[in-house]
Order: C-alpha cells, then structure tokens, then sequence
C-alpha cells in the first residue's frame, strides 16, 4: 500500500450483542467484553488495524450506552472521534455519516468500515489482504468488500457472488450479494466455488461512499450532510439529536452495494478481495462454543468447553460452561450453554442459542431493565 494513502479505519460499534446475554449488557455489550482472551474485542479489532493507521485516524460509531467505556478501553482514540447515535439507525446512516464527516477533511481518503466484534486469526494475511483492498479503493470509483472462502453452507451469513478478475489484481468483480440464504442455496453457493461470505469488511473513498450515499438516499443524505456540516461546533449534539432519528433504518448492504440502475449496472465498481485469514464474527455463543474449540481452549476430551472456577462433567459431553466464580458439576447433559453472572443464570440448547436475544427482548417487556 503506498504511504501517501490517507487510511480512516471507522469501527462500527453500536450493537447491543442481545445474543451473548446475561454477560453482554446495554453498558457492557459484547464488542466491550474480553471473549476471546484478555482484552475486548473492540481493543483488538483497533489493535489489528495499528500497523496501517494510527489511533489518531481512528473513528468509532457507537452508542450512548457505550461510548464511556469504548473510550476508556481505547484511550489513544480521540474523543470527538467516538460518535454516539442518539438512536441506532443500522449501518448505512452510521457508514454515511463518518463518509460525509471524513469526505471535509479529504474527500480522497479511504475508508475501512470493520464490525468491532470479530475474531480473526493470522493477522499477516489480514493486513495483506487489506492493503490490496486500500490500493484498489484508492485507484478510483472502487467499492470493495473483503470475502471470506466458505468452509460450511452456512445459513446465518450473507453471500458475495463473484464474476471475473477483470484486469484488477487480487480481486473479483462481484456480481450480485445475497443476504442468508436457506441451506440448499448455501449448499450450491459453497460447491460452485465463486462464493464468498460477506465478512462485513469494506473499502472506498470518502467521496465515493458519500456519494453513493447520496445516490441511494436521497432523503437521508441531506440530512447526514447536515450533521456532518455541525461536527466540531456547540450545536452538534442538538444537531445530531434532531435529525439523526429522521434518517432511513437501514444496512450499508442493501442501501448502497446491491442497488443497480435499470440497465443492472452499479454506479461504483464493486470488487471482492478474497480474504485467506481465519474469521468468525462471534455471533452466538454456540459459534463462541465453536470458535474456542478449534482454537484456544480445545475442549476437554468430552467435547466440554468451561471458563469456570473449576469443573466436572459425568456423562456430559459438547457443553459450554461460563461460570467464574463458581464451581460447576454437569451429569447426564450434552449441548449446553451455561452463563452464570452475578444476577443472571442462562442455560439453554446450544441449538437455540440464536434465540438468546428473545430472552432480553421478554425482560424489556416486563420491565425487568435492571437485568439488560
């Protein structure tokens, strides 16, 4: 990647993580928590990014729930850069304000738009990979995506549908993307091998995302332009509260990368940067299950997974056990999750641990809040 390219790495964390509850909270939600080692995953997702721009160039958008404790744990990020929506407004209002915020300081800029709560391992094909991706999204009209080869037929993911190189060097047009699709199709996306998961990971300009913003919402990008005009003065905050909420809900993927013209062309040119590294986006804690197995903590010769303050299992066997400070004793169980806090116990199938944000969602309507 040249050194005279101006790289904004902008980490979207704003998610409530309702799946890894009780440990995942609205002030303590899952990009803030140490899941996978000692530190957040949050601090390591900037922590990965430092060998190619600095914590200065470091943006953050978050929530008012979390906003304290993002920037405590990540203390060479400068304040006014952790931006707190008022209300969450999915990824394309949050993408499109840092594009119009960055697009008045250097419209020529690249953008890395990563999710805060990811694993990734072999951080050398990462950063190579990524650096492909800030090259060719600096060379032009370029919109790029990072894609993960599937290993599964995974149903929960989303997929990236790619065509010929065309001329551009370790990188795919992409064709089309397909949002989780039923297990036949992931079936047919993995064995036809131009198939790659959507890792959530993208690269453009500043003016290219901000006007692919503006093309594609057209109501709210006056509005974002508006907020982003008010950055840095005393009328921010009202600003931002006032309008913020009036700005479509929607995602970075459906409002910006799958719209086509009639002619099924993309105003952007769209390109998929394979990606060799090991991913896991975290998303459950059956996937945390899955994760720790395959690396860290290996399970015991049961299958067993426990971050406890120590164990037994009779007959037990492919269990998740998160108990600190208590001793947990299994017998006759398989496939569970366990999670026990100072206020909350979860044991659940670990076959519906996707369900475990309907739980939160029942707490809210019963106003239990001291427990979310």
């Amino acid at each position: 990647m040249p050194n005279s390219i101006d790289f904004r790495p902008v980490i979207l964390a704003g998610g409530s993580g309702t799946r890894f509850w009780p440990r995942s909270r609205r002030a303590r939600a899952k990009q803030v928590l140490a899941l996978d080692g000692e530190r957040s995953m949050i601090q390591q997702t900037v922590e990965r990014l430092k060998p190619l721009a600095s914590l200065e160039k470091t943006w953050v958008i978050t929530n008012e729930f979390l906003a304290h404790e993002i920037a405590d744990q990540l203390t060479g990020v400068p304040r006014h850069q952790i931006i707190e929506e008022p209300v969450a407004r999915n990824t394309a209002p949050a993408c499109g304000l840092a594009a119009f915020l960055i697009e008045r300081e250097n419209p020529e800029a690249v953008l890395g738009v990563f999710p805060s709560d990811h694993v990734i391992a072999d951080e050398p094909r990462f950063l190579k990979a990524l650096q492909k991706g800030i090259a060719l999204a600096a060379a032009g009209d370029n919109i790029i995506v990072l894609g993960i080869e599937p290993t599964r037929p995974e149903t929960g993911y989303g997929y990236i549908e790619t065509g010929e190189d065309d001329g551009a060097e370790s990188a795919l047009r992409v064709r089309r993307f397909t949002e989780k699709p039923n297990l036949n199709r992931a079936q047919e996306f993995v064995a036809s091998g131009n198939y790659y998961w959507n890792s959530g990971m993208f690269l453009w300009s500043a003016k290219t995302l901000a006007n692919a913003v503006r093309e594609h919402l057209p109501e709210t990008a006056p509005l974002l332009e508006k907020i982003a005009a008010s950055f840095g003065t005393p009328e921010f905050e009202n600003v931002f509260r006032d309008l913020y909420p009036k700005c479509e809900n929607i995602s970075v993927d459906y409002a910006v990368l799958e719209p086509r013209s009639a002619k099924g062309e993309h105003a952007s040119h769209l390109y998929c940067v394979p990606a060799e590294f090991a991913w896991n986006d975290l998303g459950s804690w059956a996937s945390l299950y899955e994760y720790q197995m395959e690396t860290r903590l290996r399970g015991d010769g049961d299958g067993n997974v426990a971050e406890s303050d120590g164990h037994l299992t009779i007959e037990a066997g492919n269990n998740y056990i998160y108990s600190p400070k208590k001793f947990v004793a299994l017998v006759g169980v398989e496939n569970l999750v366990i999670v026990d806090t100072e206020d909350a116990l979860l044991i659940a199938h670990r076959d519906h641990s996707q369900d475990v944000g309907k739980v939160v969602k029942e707490l809210g309507l019963s106003g239990r809040d001291e427990l979310i």
